[in-house]
């Protein structure tokens, strides 16, 4: 099997994958960084966000091989402390029911609200949009948003 380096949470990784192994499985069962979750395997519910050089992207679609030379963040990886301030909004607005997509969801939004500071709600909606909250807490998910633009703008 070919060796992959990889940048993950800023440090260089090593890893022996098939070139076709998708990302989240190399985080998962080769890291054991396990925050990144399994939901749908095919990019459309969100579990698995991981940053790509700073923009949210879907783990379950992203070939091992595909990745040289670029930087990846993981629910991990966002902050040392758990302290990063769409974390703390999170918190806030106690927004998990079941919790098994929220670090997809909050992947979504610190990519996000990197790029756009001060959001409109309708901005909010539409950035939010493709993750998928099985136990609907889009409202909560929403004001946490919200609460972490204050934060950061």
């Amino acid at each position: 099997m070919p060796k992959y380096e990889i940048n993950i949470n800023g440090v260089s990784k090593s890893v022996d994958v098939a070139e076709d192994t998708p990302l989240l499985w190399v985080l998962r069962d080769h890291l054991d960084l396990v925050g990144t979750k399994y939901g749908c395997g095919i990019a459309q519910c969100g579990a698995c966000t991981v940053h790509l050089d700073g923009k949210a992207v879907r783990s379950c679609s992203l070939p091992i091989a595909s990745l040289a030379g670029q930087k990846i963040t993981t629910i991990e990886g966002l902050s040392e402390k758990g302290d990063h301030p769409v974390q703390l909004a999170w918190k806030e607005v106690d927004v998990p029911q079941c919790g098994y997509c929220q670090a997809g969801q909050i992947m979504t939004a610190s990519a996000f609200l990197d790029k756009n500071p001060n959001p409109t709600s309708d901005e909010i909606k539409t950035a939010m949009h493709g993750n998928i909250c099985r136990c609907a807490a889009y409202t909560r998910i929403h004001k946490a948003v919200e609460i972490a633009a204050t934060k950061i703008g």
